[in-house]
């Protein structure tokens, strides 16, 4: 008797692991990468079959992308929306608003994303949903999303905006805080939707900003950590580490089919989705300032689009041989893989800086 109490004891013991969010974490990291791993193969298949010509290529676009990217299908964030949700359903503490109000905002926009694909597709066209129209709904999900996490926050710091590098510097922005919240989450989704344009130079990105806002989330949302590094602390947020892991192991399995020559494109449904997902974290975890030096190369590629529309409105020149910057060093004479691989480099290092935001105080 008292050794099958002994083997009961040791089971509940066993079981305790799964309070923990680092295994959570881990346990959604590898969900998400295997659930890719299996249906993606399918979902390539079908995307391919339904699609027939696949994502329209730009015709003012690099030369070579004619010849090496034609006839690939698109929405292959499908892929990393389902691996993500179903994992982040699996693995968090669904009774957490935040991770609610997080999957809230990812699938909205990445229901967005996905109608602009289809339109893409079926007018074989790269223009799809009309950007106004667009904008203003990714502004309306913002917005409710903001809502919801002042809700979920605590006074003095629920509608503030905290500033990295120095302690407890927060500016109260009130009703104004909506507004600014949804601008941050609006711009991250549209930001690492113009930077998916080569293969696999959006996602590594991306799973870089997730690995680190999944350790500041840990951090701020725990007392003691917070108390240590003097983080401002908000309840409730380390639940969020399991959803950047989602996103993480959900990233991973994409991208072994989005390598070059990648099978299938992200798209807007993923590129949405993946920017309005950290935009609402980075919210949450009132880390917006920081999201803006981790995810420093999504704000490049938005800034040279924006200069390029601007200098060409004005003076009808050029600053850029072609907009976002990446297709801007294609054309300097860069491979697809150099202009990749050196920008997921940049996006490593930008990550650094941003974490050690954490520690300099």
């Amino acid at each position: 008797m008292l050794y099958f109490l002994g083997l009961l004891g040791e089971t509940v013991s066993a079981f305790n692991v799964f309070r923990y969010i680092t295994f959570r974490t881990a346990g959604a990291v590898v969900t998400a990468l295997f659930f890719v791993f299996m249906f993606g193969p399918g979902m390539i298949k079908l995307l391919r079959l339904k699609q027939g010509k696949g994502q329209p290529i730009r015709e003012d676009g690099p030369a070579g992308h004619l010849l090496t990217k034609k006839g690939t299908p698109t929405m292959g964030g499908l892929m990393i929306l389902s691996g993500a949700v179903f994992s982040t359903l699996l693995w968090s503490n669904l009774a957490n608003g935040y991770v609610w109000v997080v999957l809230f905002v990812t699938i909205g926009f990445g229901a967005i994303g996905f109608y602009d694909d289809y339109l893409k597709v079926k007018r074989m066209s790269h223009k799809g949903f009309g950007g106004r129209q667009r904008l203003l709904i990714e502004a309306v999900i913002g917005i409710i999303a903001c809502y919801a996490l002042s809700r979920l926050g605590e006074p003095p710091h629920a509608t503030s905006l905290l500033f990295p590098f120095v302690k407890g510097l927060a500016f109260n922005m009130g009703w104004f805080f909506f507004l600014f919240g949804g601008f941050v989450i609006m711009a991250a989704g549209n930001s690492v939707n113009l930077t998916d344009g080569l293969d696999g130079l959006a996602i590594v990105p991306v799973m870089v900003a997730a690995a680190c806002f999944a350790l500041i989330a840990y951090l701020v949302g725990s007392v003691t950590f917070s108390d240590y590094l003097l983080l401002n602390y908000v309840p409730g947020t380390a639940e969020l580490s399991v959803v950047c892991g989602a996103l993480i192991g959900a990233g991973l399995g994409f991208l072994w089919f989005n390598a070059p020559p990648a099978q299938i494109f992200m798209g807007d449904t993923g590129s949405l989705a993946l920017g309005g997902a950290l935009g609402t974290i980075a919210v949450a975890t009132k880390h917006e300032i920081v999201l803006a030096i981790i995810g420093g190369l999504f704000v490049l590629e938005t800034v040279s689009v924006i200069v390029q529309v601007a200098s060409f409105r004005l003076t009808g020149k050029r600053v850029f041989r072609m907009a976002p910057i990446h297709h801007h060093f294609e054309h300097l004479g860069w491979t697809e893989s150099q202009v990749v691989i050196r920008f997921w480099i940049i996006s490593f290092v930008l990550a650094l800086i941003g974490l050690s935001s954490l520690k300099l105080r």
